[in-house]
């Protein structure tokens, strides 16, 4: 029945959530489509043997490896045929990864390269071949099948938990000639520098929607919210649009798509496309004036009330419970 090859995204450092997400999801592959191993590739400039390493201890059956300086910085095409020449060892039947922004955005090649089908953001997998994939923000569950000799999935990483230690297996360097890339020329990188938890990975998250009204009254009263709980910051696309927040808190079917143990909706009236992104999250809590938001409709606890009186108390009970 062939391998699972699993594409397993790092910076050098400690594996991201949702890439042991994306593992979880490759194992339970194995089981449902009775394929003989999972076998983990990592692909990256200085540090990848050590996420390789760290990979080895949650139940993978091989994990290789191709660690240069120049795949220091990502390029899609260049990744693409890195991680092409990898699995070509392994002769995969299923290629998998995350469906993050880079998963998103090379994976479509990879299975150009493969001429596969591909089947995108999976929240489950379902037995015979097939998976589940959300369509129309998630009105539509749809079940597909890929007909062709290999497949290629990315899995929706707030869908499937984080992998646990399960042992550990070989680890071992490939020997790859990375292609250079001369469509593609790197030019920086921007990161936003973060002290609170990154969105994608955060258990409790707090966001705000336009019915703060601006970029001022947004911080003076999420900011202290989430700050007070130890949550990460999020916001509606009307939010964002309006200049009250930056692109990368987006959340929904156009931004990031969470799965916290608690969301925190303040001053979001549920748009379809917002419910998208978050309608998962284990415990929804929603603050907005209007009785008939539609995010009282997905809501486990729903409170009436101005948020511009209710948000600040609130934030004064969580500090003193906490003793802050």
């Amino acid at each position: 029945m062939g391998s699972v090859a699993l594409y397993i995204e790092n910076n050098g450092e400690k594996l991201p959530k949702s890439s042991l997400s994306a593992l979880a999801a490759a194992l339970e592959i194995k089981q449902a489509h009775g394929h003989e191993k999972v076998i983990g590739v990592l692909i990256g400039g200085t540090g990848t043997s050590a996420a390789a390493n760290e990979a080895a201890q949650y139940g993978l059956d091989e994990v290789l490896y191709v660690q240069s300086s120049a795949l220091e910085q990502y390029l899609a095409l260049q990744y693409a045929e890195t991680l092409k020449l990898a699995v070509d060892a392994v002769q995969p039947a299923v290629i998998v990864a995350a469906s993050t922004s880079r998963g998103k955005d090379f994976l479509p090649r990879i299975a150009q390269l493969f001429d596969a089908g591909q089947a995108s953001d999976c929240t489950a997998i379902l037995p015979g071949g097939k998976y589940r994939r959300p369509m129309y923000a998630g009105n539509v569950l749809a079940d597909v099948e890929i007909t062709t000799a290999v497949q290629v999935v990315t899995i929706r990483p707030s869908a499937f938990g984080a992998a646990s230690k399960a042992g550990t297996c070989a680890v071992r360097e490939l020997a790859v000639h990375v292609l250079e890339e001369p469509r593609m020329k790197f030019v920086r990188f921007d990161q936003v520098k973060n002290e609170r938890p990154e969105l994608g990975e955060a258990e409790i998250v707090v966001s705000g929607g336009r019915a703060l009204k601006s970029a001022e009254t947004f911080q003076q009263h999420i900011l202290p919210l989430a700050d007070a709980l130890g949550a990460a910051v999020g916001a509606s696309r009307a939010a964002v649009d309006s200049g009250y927040a930056p692109n990368d808190w987006q959340v929904g079917q156009t931004g990031k798509v969470v799965a916290p143990k608690l969301y925190i909706a303040v001053g979001i009236s549920g748009a379809i496309q917002h419910l998208a992104g978050m309608k998962d999250s284990k415990t929804i809590v929603a603050i907005n004036k209007d009785s008939e938001a539609p995010i009282f409709e997905v809501a486990d606890y729903g409170l009436v009330a101005d948020l511009f009186e209710v948000v600040p108390q609130l934030t004064e009970a969580v500090k003193k419970a906490r003793g802050q």
